[in-house]
């Protein structure tokens, strides 16, 4: 693997009076994936928030690409090439799937062509959004629209794709598509991803590395194989204790 394309490093902010993250270092290396799992409260989606411009940054400093982005504002980072697709997916429900997936594609000024081989791309990677371009975004079920907000994030020509909640409210079976289409489009585009999950199995069967993230702080980190194997993690956030096995 190449240096880190994502270095956070000392991230420390919250909400008004209330620090939320202390001191959080991450780093996403080029063409890789990696997730940063955790309980509901933990942090992770204000981590998100905080790269994305969303949220300020108390103290720390975030690069992309060797370039400080700290604080930068949210369209800048999306120019930068990171794209965020939020928890609860956020269509513009009123807005047709083609719209939605342009909007994702706002910013770029590379010209009509290049866009529409990135529509047809992402059309291919999700056929059901090929079969409802026309439906409003809003009746979609909720498998398709976690897939129209992926896809809209990838229209942005990202180099860094975080997502934060890949499995919420989904079934197993849409959980295993949409991390199958997210292998794919890492092998064939090379497009990083930073998957913020707590669904800690989902996330380490799609992640190569790692980072656990309680209460604020990131705890542990490493090779997936090897936080699947640590008894902490085995009993805190995998239902397992002992020596047993994971379910197949």
């Amino acid at each position: 693997m190449s240096e880190s394309l994502l270095r956070v490093e000392g991230l420390q902010t919250g909400y008004g009076e209330v620090q939320v993250l202390w001191g959080v270092d991450v780093d996403v290396r080029d063409g890789e994936v990696v997730c940063l799992v955790g309980s509901n409260g933990a942090g992770k989606s204000t981590f998100l928030r905080a790269v994305s411009g969303l949220l300020p940054a108390w103290a720390g400093r975030i690069t992309f690409a060797g370039h400080d982005i700290t604080n930068a504002e949210p369209d800048q980072v999306v120019a930068a090439g990171i794209a965020h697709v939020p928890e609860g997916r956020r269509l513009f429900s009123a807005l047709s799937v083609r719209d939605n997936l342009l909007m994702g594609a706002y910013l770029r000024r590379d010209g009509q062509p290049a866009i529409k081989r990135d529509l047809d791309f992402v059309t291919t990677i999700f056929p059901r959004l090929a079969e409802r371009l026309k439906q409003d975004g809003g009746t979609l079920s909720g498998g398709e629209q976690q897939m129209c907000a992926i896809a809209r994030g990838i229209m942005s020509r990202p180099r860094l794709l975080m997502i934060d909640e890949l499995s919420l409210g989904l079934s197993p079976v849409a959980v295993e598509s949409l991390s199958e289409a997210l292998a794919r489009i890492n092998r064939e585009t090379g497009i990083s991803i930073l998957l913020v999950e707590q669904d800690v199995m989902t996330a380490f069967e799609l992640a190569g590395r790692g980072f656990v993230m309680d209460v604020g702080r990131v705890t542990l980190s490493g090779p997936t194989q090897e936080l699947a194997d640590n008894p902490t993690v085995r009993e805190a956030y995998m239902g397992i204790s002992g020596g047993a096995e994971p379910p197949a």
